[in-house]
Order: C-alpha cells, then structure tokens, then sequence
C-alpha cells in the first residue's frame, strides 16, 4: 500500500469523513489532474472542509494534513517542486506541516531541502519536527546534527527524529556533552531522551 492509499483509506474511516468531505476532496483531486494550478486553492481549503481531526488509522496524521498530501500527490510530476516551494512559501503552520510531511511521498529528489532548512531554523516545534522525517535523508550530516540539537533545545522528542539511531555520530555526542556542561552550570539539565542518546554514543565510543 502506497503512502497515498494508506492516507485516503485513513480518510474514509473517520467518522467526520462524511459525504460532503468525500465529494469535495474527489472533486479537488480530479480538478488538479487537469488543471494542477488550482492546488492552491484546494490545498488552502482543505482545513475547513476536512477538518483537523486526528485520524486514527494514520498516527501523526491530521485529516487536513492527509487531504493535502494527496492534493499534491495528484500534481504532475514536473510540476511538484514548484508547487510545493511556493504552497510553503506562503502557507501557514498547518499547511507548512503538511507540506513537509508529505515530502517523503513526492517526486522532488533534494529540490525541497530549502524547506526543511527554512522549517529548522524556526521556532515552531511542530515544523521541526515534521522536517525530521523520512525526507530528512536528504539533509548532510552537520545540519542534521543541528537539527537534532535544536530538538534538544525546544524539549522536541527524539522519538520523532527519523534515523536517529542510523545517523547519531561521535560529533553529534560532542555538541550533546558541551550543551549538557552548559546547562548544568546554568542549573539546568538536558531532557532525558538525550542524556540517553549521548549514554549510548559514548558508549560505543568507549568501546570501539
């Protein structure tokens, strides 16, 4: 089951998926096939139409969130790095978010890695975190590492950091340890998600 499947079955489970929901979200879909610059209009609209309800089959998952993924998974392939620079552009939050969580799923390649910059380097917990899943592959190593620090510093769970485990390095343990000496001489610790992450790194630092 593809990512796109696994959102719209999501979608039609929900008890506030009713018909008018259905139909318009059917409708948005066919318009964008064959006219893809009205995604933005759609995309926009998608929140009040939808609603913003969790969905139960497709955890992390709002229903805006769902129907805007599939919005520009309908795009044409050569026209989807265009369209979603410009949806987060000039977005809100919530459409931010959806754009970023659906990255994973879209034909972009590293086109879109100026979001995940432009996501990390604001002080909105939820855009960063949406910016380190899967897509977070494209981004190098340092500013991975400064993703996952920022984490730390926003109390941001490191559970939602995808790879983390694959990607965590002996560098990454250095920021730990001098951000973890800075707040203990401010009185203050690190959450302890990352006590455990830099434990397991110099750990294994010790024993190689």
């Amino acid at each position: 089951m593809t990512e796109s499947e696994r959102l719209r079955a999501a979608l039609a489970a929900e008890p506030g998926h009713d018909v008018r929901a259905r139909e318009w979200l059917a409708d948005a879909l066919a318009r964008i096939v064959e006219r893809p610059e009205t995604v933005g209009r759609s995309f926009a609209a998608a929140g009040r139409t939808v609603g913003r309800a969790p969905l139960a089959d497709a955890p992390d998952w709002t229903a805006d969130e769902a129907a805007r993924a599939l919005l520009l998974a309908a795009l044409p392939p050569d026209r989807v790095a265009d369209e979603v620079a410009a949806l987060y552009r000039y977005g809100d939050a919530n459409e931010k978010r959806a754009v970023l969580k659906a990255l994973p799923a879209l034909p972009v390649g590293a086109a879109a890695v100026p979001l995940l910059h432009d996501a990390i380097r604001s002080n909105d917990a939820r855009l960063v975190t949406a910016a380190l899943g899967p897509y977070a592959g494209h981004l190098d190593q340092a500013m991975w590492r400064q993703a996952v620090l920022k984490c730390v510093f926003m109390d941001v769970s490191l559970a939602t950091v995808d790879g983390l485990t694959e990607r965590a390095d002996a560098e990454l343990a250095t920021m730990l340890a001098a951000l973890a000496e800075e707040r203990a001489a401010a009185g203050r610790s690190i959450p302890d998600d990352a006590v455990a992450l830099l434990t397991t790194l110099t750990g294994e630092k010790k024993d190689a």
